[in-house]
């Protein structure tokens, strides 16, 4: 099971909770990136948003920055709203990082669940599921081959057309992000693509049915069950103490949720809440080193993961807390993980 670390570049915020400035935000999730690399975690993905909290719109520029100070670690997007995205540009862009990076380049469809990319980009959100639908149809196409012809309804025809550069290898890994509709885990095994699920509340068992869905789906459209791809993405933060780092962290933490939630309707974010999600069958692995362990241990098991995602940076917490949380995860959580993985 590959382990790493996903982030949506949550900005930092004044005493009055306006957004700072992003350049500091940015050059920190430079050497946040290195270190990762370093502790040799196996990839890191970075979210698009337009939003305020966030200072990332084009994961890109990130994941091609990143190249310059990485070695090893695969450098994804957490993910692409490729709803709104031109796919002939995503794949360029994309196969540019991998030429850069010496072929560590990944790309994470997905939906998007925020909608400000719409309006920017010129789409209508009525045309939310085709749009993706089509667009993925597109990007697999053209991650298939090159010369491409194809003809659809959002985006003009091509026309025995070079899709340049190409990948290292002629081909990107893309991953199909799923917040957990059905439609979504159809989608992805129809392409045979591997899945990665949005876990981010409730209890995690409830996306056992889901993932069994996409196992059936996948063998019932042809595809060699050796070669699928599971993951799961959920809210994390670690420290020595699993009550002084829930302590530190739950501050950031609630405060992002009520940022987000007060455009859509969310009543405020309780302790109580971030507690229950703490707990085993919780959504959140925020705490020490062992429970990490168990809990990363005990979702693999449930589910047959390829892959953990710990998102890191929800609330704009403060550098270097962050840089003792992924230390933490890459020299004790992860090497126990996969020391009790290969036993």
């Amino acid at each position: 099971m590959e382990l790493g670390i996903s982030m949506f570049g949550d900005n930092h915020h004044d005493d009055s909770g306006k957004a700072l400035p992003v350049g500091e935000r940015l050059r920190e999730l430079l050497e946040e990136i290195k270190l990762m690399d370093e502790l040799g975690l196996d990839f890191f993905g970075i979210g698009e948003h337009h939003r305020p909290d966030y200072s990332v719109s084009v994961p890109e520029i990130i994941l091609a920055a990143a190249a310059s100070v990485t070695k090893n670690i695969k450098l994804g997007s957490a993910v692409t709203v490729l709803s709104s995205a031109d796919p002939v540009r995503v794949y360029q862009s994309f196969a540019t990082i991998d030429q850069l990076s010496g072929g560590r380049a990944e790309i994470c469809a997905g939906r998007g669940s925020f909608i400000e990319s719409f309006p920017i980009y010129g789409f209508d959100l009525r045309d939310y599921d085709e749009l993706f639908e089509e667009k993925l149809d597109l990007l697999v196409q053209i991650n298939q081959q090159s010369p491409l012809t194809w003809k659809g309804k959002f985006r003009p025809s091509l026309n025995s057309q070079e899709i340049l550069p190409r990948a290292v290898n002629n081909r990107l890994p893309v991953w199909v992000a799923v917040g957990g509709t059905p439609e979504s885990v159809l989608r992805a095994a129809r392409h045979g693509l591997p899945v990665i699920f949005a876990i981010i509340g409730g209890n995690p068992a409830q996306f056992t049915p889901l993932v069994e869905y996409y196992r059936k789906a996948y063998a019932h459209f042809g595809h060699d069950a050796a070669g699928i791809q599971a993951g799961v993405h959920m809210h994390c933060f670690f420290g020595e103490s699993s009550k002084a780092t829930a302590d530190f962290y739950y501050p950031h933490y609630a405060a992002q949720m009520n940022r987000v939630g007060s455009s859509r309707g969310w009543p405020p974010y309780q302790r109580q809440q971030f507690e229950a999600g703490r707990e085993k069958k919780g959504a959140l692995l925020i705490g020490d080193t062992q429970e990490a362990i168990d809990k990363i241990l005990y979702l693999q098991e449930m589910f047959g993961l390829t892959r953990f995602a710990a998102h890191m940076d929800v609330g704009g917490p403060p550098h270097m807390a962050l840089m003792k949380s992924i230390e933490i995860y890459g020299t004790k959580i992860a090497p126990a993980v996969r020391k009790a993985l290969a036993g």
